[in-house]
């Protein structure tokens, strides 16, 4: 494997780990706001980024590639409102398009067909992390977030998002 592609991996490994404690964070300022359903949806955002962080380290340790952690950022802790987080999130998220398609780009560049293979996956994921995001904003935007009921009923429908089974989310654990 190119140094270049292995460096490149492993900032994403980087990246994708940060994003998990930013969704963490965004979770946290949930769960003070007395929001759980929306600190569930985070926490389901965050354990989907780990699996994406560990995807990336799978597959430079399957090429042969040596895997060199990164020091993970502090992540913002201070939100505003509901649709400050979401508008970070979206934000953030964008950020994450960007370097899929920068590794994409790499990948061509580099010939690494199996690379690109790989992230042909991301590609689309990014499109569907975005779309959803969106979605939710849309959602926000057409409610009077000043009504307590309506600040609920959102939160409600944020909390059916499903946990992934087998990580713990309370203390203790396995």
């Amino acid at each position: 494997m190119k140094k270049e592609i292995q460096d490149a991996i492993n900032n994403q490994i980087k990246e994708e780990t940060f994003s998990a404690y930013l969704y963490l964070s965004m979770a946290a300022y949930f769960e003070r706001e007395n929001l759980a359903g929306a600190a569930t949806w985070m926490k389901s955002q965050a354990q989907e980024e780990m699996v994406h962080s560990m995807k990336f380290f799978d597959f430079l340790n399957q090429k042969g590639g040596v895997v060199k952690l990164q020091a993970i950022p502090q992540p913002d802790h201070d939100f505003k409102s509901i649709v400050d987080v979401f508008e970070q999130a979206l934000e953030h998220e964008k950020f994450i398009t960007s370097k899929i398609n920068d590794l994409y780009d790499l990948a061509a560049k580099e010939g690494d067909r199996s690379f690109q293979v790989f992230l042909n996956w991301f590609v689309e994921e990014q499109d569907e992390e975005e779309d959803t995001v969106n979605q939710i904003l849309g959602k926000l935007d057409g409610l009077d977030l000043k009504s307590k009921h309506a600040v609920l009923m959102i939160d409600s429908e944020l909390g059916q998002r499903p946990l992934i089974a087998n990580m713990p989310t309370e203390g203790g654990g396995e």
